[in-house]
This record gives structure tokens, C-alpha cells and sequence, in this order.
């Protein structure tokens, strides 16, 4: 189940802050390991390359906070996975597959019709030439985007949870944040706000259905 931190907030909830690729996305790792075997490389080989290899989390953090661009880190990326791996639009590859989450979608237009302002916060990886945010369909849903890469700070930072309440105008007892990483949610506890581990689609759609009083309407 959803894991929660309730406050005693005086506010009721009026803000919903979603991360995007695993909340708003179904969950890529497997999209990924099926994307490896079909370059040639081992299942495990993404993640292994961006989260083992010193060279690749050197890259992707860069990624994170816009210090390098997305064809840079293509092409740094491409060299570590192997000579054979194209660099041309490499994330965009490697997420072609990936599938929105509909459910979660429509969770967040039921919150934004019901009066709630919706913030999307999302450590980046990159916007051209792959643009995961427009292939989702889903920024139009936000009043407030804060991509990391545009503002040079990324989770779990504290400063870029400050940042989102700021430009909701805010504050963050009266706000709920979901993601799908245990270690980005202490911080906006610190502020006050109520977080949400997300598990499968259906369980946080049903723990935030219950939070924000509102419903999933799937359109026909």
C-alpha cells in the first residue's frame, strides 16, 4: 500500500505536487530492460550505466540540473553503454515505450476541477531533443511546472520543495506530494507537507482519492 504522513494541518488540502516518471508514467523498468535486449545489451544494462557506473550518475546528475543538454548526455551515455549504441535521440529510445499513467492523469484533472492547483516536480532528463513531458500529454494539466534542468536544483533538496510551494503560493501543510522514490519525501515532511510513496497506479490513485475527497474518471 501507498505509505502517507499525515500533519495537523489548519488548512485543508489545496495543492496536489506530482512527480512525473513513475507517478505520472507507468513504471519504465521494464520498458528499459526490454529496450537493452534490443540494442544488444545486457537486461540490467540501463540501469546498471546510470546508477552504478561513477562516469554515468556523473552525467545524468549533470542532466538533472541542466548542466549539460540532452544530446550531450546522449553521447556521453551512448559511449558507456557500448561502441555498437547509437547516441542520435538515445532517451528518447530508451522511453519510447514507456506508457502515461492514464489513471493517475485523470486522478490530477479530478483535483484540478474540483479547486486544487497542481504542481508538477520532476528531476529532469532532458527536454530536446526527446521531450518525455509533451510524449506523456500531461503539462497542460499543471499550473506550476518546476523541471529541475530549468531551475538547477533537483530532488532531494530541499530548496527546490521551497521553490514548488513558492510558486504555488502555498504552504505545504496544505499540500500532498506523491513520488515514487522513498528518499525525496523526508523533505517535503520537513515543510509540512503530506507525502505519498507511490506503489502500483491503482493503489495511489485510491490513497489520493481518498486524501483529496475527489475521482478517477477515465475518459471514454
Amino acid at each position: 500500500m501507498p505509505q502517507r504522513t499525515d500533519h495537523d494541518y489548519h488548512d485543508t488540502p489545496r495543492g496536489l505536487i506530482l512527480d512525473f516518471a513513475g507517478v505520472l508514467t507507468g513504471d519504465p523498468r521494464s520498458v528499459h530492460r526490454a529496450w537493452c535486449e534490443s540494442e544488444g545489451l545486457l537486461a540490467e544494462a540501463w540501469r546498471a550505466t546510470l546508477n552504478d557506473h561513477p562516469e554515468g550518475r556523473r552525467l545524468y546528475t549533470a542532466l538533472e540540473i541542466g548542466q549539460i543538454g540532452q544530446a550531450e548526455w546522449n553521447e556521453g551515455t551512448a559511449a558507456l553503454l557500448g561502441a555498437h549504441v547509437a547516441a542520435e535521440n538515445l532517451m528518447g529510445r530508451a522511453w519510447a515505450k514507456v506508457p502515461p499513467a492514464r489513471r493517475m492523469a485523470a486522478l490530477a484533472r479530478g483535483a484540478k476541477d474540483a479547486g486544487y492547483r497542481l504542481a508538477l516536480l520532476s528531476n529532469s532528463f532532458g527536454l530536446e531533443p526527446f521531450n518525455p513531458y509533451e510524449q506523456a500529454g500531461i503539462w497542460e494539466l499543471f499550473d506550476v511546472h518546476v523541471v529541475s534542468e530549468a531551475v538547477g536544483l533537483a530532488k532531494p533538496d530541499s530548496a527546490i520543495y521551497q521553490l514548488t510551494l513558492d510558486r504555488l503560493g502555498l504552504p505545504g501543510p496544505a499540500c500532498v506530494f506523491v513520488d515514487d522514490h522513498p528518499v525525496n519525501l523526508p523533505p517535503a515532511e520537513a515543510l509540512g507537507i503530506t507525502t505519498v510513496l507511490a506503489t502500483t497506479e491503482d493503489e495511489t490513485v485510491a490513497e489520493l482519492e481518498r486524501l483529496l475527497g475527489v475521482s478517477s474518471v477515465l475518459p471514454a
